[in-house]
């Protein structure tokens, strides 16, 4: 079992193919993730807020069955780390609390902004953004990395979508575009957007 240790960030969890590639890469053994309940409250808020369409039912189902599926995801009881930190943004703090009290190494953040160097080092702890996370998975083990694809177009009706990460280019240019074309029979890589 993988030793290394991440932290999904909100806005990770935020876009459906990426929560579900991160969820089914969690289970490689390739790394271990961490998150709260909090998290998942923020992320499941901004996405009814941004698509009235959903139900709170449909996420929570969603959250549970990401709870459920990935060993030992779910920290707690970290909120008494909060009032001790600092970060540019206070209400990330409870980010950075859930790294530390999971013993997370890096989090996982499109935000590195509000994760700066010098305020997570001193703690062990780094902000590493998606697409270098998952262009590391990929070159640890390039062939989990398209199994996971291969698993979760299976999955969808719309598998298009699956591997459209447009905030993710090295990701894309590996994973996507070049490995699954030549390495996995059935799929199609994504056309880049113009």
């Amino acid at each position: 079992m993988a030793t290394y240790t991440v932290l999904f960030d909100v806005c990770v969890m935020y876009p459906a193919p990426l929560r579900s590639y991160l969820m089914y890469l969690s289970n490689t053994g390739l790394f271990r993730a961490r998150w709260s309940n909090q998290i998942h409250d923020e992320w499941i808020r901004n996405l009814m807020k941004n698509n009235p369409s959903l139900q709170r039912e449909q996420l929570e189902r969603v959250k549970n069955l990401m709870n459920a599926h990935v060993p030992d995801c779910l920290v707690e009881e970290y909120e008494y780390l909060i009032s001790g930190l600092s970060l540019p943004d206070e209400d990330d703090r409870h980010i950075l609390a859930t790294a530390l009290k999971g013993q997370a190494e890096a989090i996982i953040t499109f935000n590195l902004k509000d994760f700066p160097t010098e305020k997570l080092s001193p703690l062990g702890v780094s902000a590493i953004h998606p697409d270098e996370f998952l262009s590391d998975m990929f070159e640890m083990d390039p062939s989990a990395c398209i199994k996971v694809c291969q698993c979760g177009l299976n999955l969808i009706s719309n598998p298009e979508i699956c591997l459209s990460f447009p905030a993710l280019p090295r990701f894309n240019e590996s994973v996507c575009t070049g490995s699954l074309k030549q390495s996995s029979s059935g799929l199609k890589p994504v056309s880049k957007s113009p």
